[in-house]
């Protein structure tokens, strides 16, 4: 039988706390809690949940605070949990490493949906040794986890090292802002199309600007694609 997951909920509310443990354990899932920054920072990093709910609000250490700290040593899915909906809020959720982001309040149908789709992308994203994916002098190690432009390590986040091995994978197809939000951040996601965009110039500032070549290219009111480079004697690589 297959082990139920573990979710970690991070949030001083009792009542939401309680209610979506209740849910969840309800789903199946085993639940830990923790109701500040600080608790919740110790349980993520002492009990290597599977996902963590994080609140944006938290007493002692923000959710924001708690997320940068997570990603410093855990892939572990996070999604942040808040009243709060401006773009900036959710842009600074997804920079410091969140993986989604639900205002509240929220369906828990909806949460439910957003839980198991990241669930499904953590297994998706094991390793796969010695499948290499490359475009000229970019590299991604599937095996390593790793991104290499002619050998110099690329520092890429969680979510910019998916979208860039779905393109990668999908060399010369024009990928649809749509296509690529279902394909990358799960068929439940429920979003503006404008966080591609964001991620793109994540990946345009690390990569095109850095090592002065254009590889992420533009479709015109559509989307994105990578293209085979194009080599002196005329032939693709």
């Amino acid at each position: 039988m297959e082990t139920p997951a573990r979710i970690l909920i991070v949030e001083d509310d009792a009542r939401i706390a309680r209610f979506v443990a209740l849910e969840l354990e309800h789903e199946g899932y085993r639940v830990l809690t923790a109701r500040d920054g600080p608790g919740g920072l110790e349980a993520a990093l002492r009990e290597s949940p599977d996902l963590v709910l994080l609140d944006l609000m938290l007493p002692g250490l923000s959710g924001i605070e708690v997320c940068r700290r997570i990603r410093r040593a855990s892939d572990v899915p996070v999604i942040m949990l808040t009243a709060r909906d401006e773009v900036t809020d959710k842009v600074q959720g997804l920079d410091v490493g969140a993986d989604d982001y639900l205002t509240k309040p929220f369906h828990i149908e909806e949460l439910l949906a957003r839980i198991r789709a990241a669930l499904r992308r953590q297994n998706a994203d094991a390793p796969r040794a010695g499948t290499t994916l490359s475009r000229g002098q970019l590299t991604l190690d599937q095996g390593e986890r790793c991104v290499r432009w002619n050998g110099t390590p690329v520092e890429l986040t969680r979510r910019e090292y998916e979208l860039l091995r779905y393109m990668l994978m999908n060399k010369n197809s024009a990928l649809s802002r749509e296509r690529i939000l279902t394909e990358v951040w799960g068929f439940e996601y429920v979003g503006e199309t404008n966080v591609v965009d964001v991620y793109i110039s994540y990946l345009r500032r690390k990569i095109d600007e850095r090592f002065g070549e254009t590889v992420i290219e533009t479709i015109r009111g559509y989307g994105y694609t990578i293209r085979e480079e194009e080599r002196s004697d005329g032939q693709s690589r």
